[in-house]
């Protein structure tokens, strides 16, 4: 199938966006009971589960939702996706597919790559890793003495740190008691590892490299310090103690000194590969693998309400859209995200990963400038630690940042108490809805100190409670925007160039070359050289 593939700014609805960016939709008089009820979407999930996007305090009117769903009909986002599930090369820049999607499950039929069915590939891989944790936790596969493994450790960096880590703490507090305590090492700081290794017994630990070449230095390096501390607590095989999570090609997957290992490939990027070998492996051996099929199970719902071609009922689309509209016609310049659930007090440093680094280009992908700003400043913090710190400059700065809340009704763990009339779950949501009312209303004051201008666009992203389905679609929702995106502004979203030069540099301090002057001068100062 032929798709064209357009700048924004050449898209037929931009001069219309334009004209309306340039319009005032005052919330006071926008936002309303009827509006409340009616800005919603919902994706629906197993066991009567479900997950509801809420614009109601967005900057819009019907006029714009109309223009934004012309620009979505206009630049073929829904037939774009199709093109990426049945297995076209979306990574322009690397020549490669794009298959985070194909782990949680066939959306479009199986995809080929020759003969070979990596539909088949990634389920051939869940099943291994799941047969495998399966095995640990019933005392099949014990450390080289014979004791059973009760700890495990991820190694790696990135994409192989950051979102692995955002879903187990999501979900540590919903389990009770873990399977497998799971800690996680990704700095090259060697403080890091020592933190880690300082609280686990060696003896009893399963450690899970992450690399899909099989060459990251810090994750490596990381290795390298582990076996050192295996060594010394008198483990005489340390390997044995490792998997591996790579890619068949690297030098990892040569190697029959480890535990074992488990594969995908160059279509699953890093940060977007929770839902593959990479987060699998910890999480079944954290949680049990029924757990992480239930993330699965969650993600490829929100991947099939993404295929919805009406915005109204497409949670990922209109979230797509509403950022565009807020980025490009509106021109603000950050977001925040804001979950009112301690639980995801990582998601948003996944979020800013998977985000940025896939939006934060300035060439489309065909490696030409675009003439319009692309991917925003993505940063938060779980409420209501955030309301005490960073949201006075949201409330009264000169900067108008959208927001995003992200809420529960009820907690994971069932454990509250009444005061003052009030649960502590009572607390956190009533902040939450007084926060969302609060940017979006503001306040009149004589006091100017006092006065809080409003007009901050908002949106709740609200579940009645956050499961490992709930989780899986929330992943699916933010995975899914990002992309729809992505194809508005033309990108490719799906390689991060931006992190390579550092690299290079690194690896130039440390060989011995000669370098640029500053740069031996930095290192020389920084004792690395």
């Amino acid at each position: 199938m032929n798709m064209e593939f357009k700048n924004l700014d050449q898209l037929n609805t931009y001069p219309a966006l334009q004209e309306a960016g340039a319009k005032a939709y005052p919330l006071r008089e926008l936002l309303t009971k009827e509006r409340v009820e009616e800005y919603g979407c919902t994706i629906p999930l197993p066991s009567n589960e479900s997950l509801t996007y809420n614009y109601a305090a967005k900057d819009v009117d019907p006029t714009v939702l109309a223009l934004l769903q012309a620009l979505a009909e206009e630049s073929h986002l829904v037939e774009k996706y199709r093109l990426l599930l049945s297995g076209e090369i979306m990574n322009t820049g690397e020549g490669r597919k794009v298959l985070h999607h194909l782990t949680r499950g066939e959306q479009a039929g199986p995809v080929l790559e020759g003969e070979k069915d990596l539909s088949a590939f990634y389920r051939q891989q869940l099943m291994r890793f799941q047969d495998f944790a399966n095995k640990v936790h019933q005392g099949e596969i014990t450390t080289r003495s014979g004791k059973d493994f009760d700890t495990v450790v991820q190694i790696g960096i990135g994409g192989s740190d950051l979102g692995p880590r955002a879903l187990y703490l999501a979900l540590e507090q919903f389990m009770g008691t873990p399977k497998m305590k799971a800690h996680f090492i990704s700095n090259v700081d060697p403080d890091d590892a020592a933190a880690i290794l300082r609280v686990i017994d060696p003896e009893t630990t399963m450690f899970i490299l992450v690399s899909k070449s099989g060459t990251t230095q810090e994750t490596l390096t990381n290795e390298a310090l582990v076996i050192n501390k295996l060594q010394e607590a008198g483990i005489q095989e340390p390997r044995k103690q490792l998997v591996c999570v790579t890619s068949e090609t690297s030098p990892l997957a040569k190697s029959k000194e480890y535990l074992d290992s488990f594969f995908i490939d160059d279509y699953i990027g890093g940060r977007f590969s929770s839902t593959s070998a990479v987060g699998g492996v910890v999480l079944s051996l954290a949680f049990g693998p029924e757990v992480f099929t239930q993330i699965l199970s969650g993600a490829q719902a929100g991947d099939a309400s993404a295929l919805e071609p009406n915005a109204r009922n497409n949670p990922a689309l209109m979230d797509a859209l509403l950022g565009v509209w807020e980025r490009n016609f509106r021109g603000y310049t950050s977001t925040a995200i804001l979950p009112y659930s301690q639980a995801l007090s990582r998601f948003p440093a996944h979020l800013q990963q998977a985000d940025m680094e896939s939006n934060g280009k300035q060439v489309n992908r065909f490696g030409e400038q675009v003439g319009y700003s692309t991917g925003p400043v993505l940063f938060g913090e779980p409420g209501t630690n955030g309301q005490h710190s960073f949201y006075q400059l949201l409330h009264q700065g000169t900067d108008i940042i959208p927001l995003q809340f992200i809420g529960f009704l009820q907690n994971q763990t069932g454990v509250d108490t009444s005061f003052e009339g009030s649960s502590s779950q009572q607390k956190l949501n009533a902040n939450l809805a007084a926060q969302i009312i609060a940017f979006a209303l503001g306040q009149n004051h004589e006091n100017p100190n006092k006065q809080f201008p409003g007009g901050r666009p908002v949106s709740l992203i609200l579940a009645k409670r956050l499961t490992p389905r709930v989780l899986g679609a929330l992943l699916a929702h933010y995975e899914n925007k990002i992309m729809f995106q992505g194809f508005l502004w033309n990108l490719n979203s799906f390689d991060q160039e931006g992190v390579q030069l550092g690299k290079v540099l690194t690896n130039q301090v440390l060989g011995s070359a000669d370098i640029h002057p500053a740069l031996e001068s930095y290192a020389t100062m920084l004792g690395a050289r």
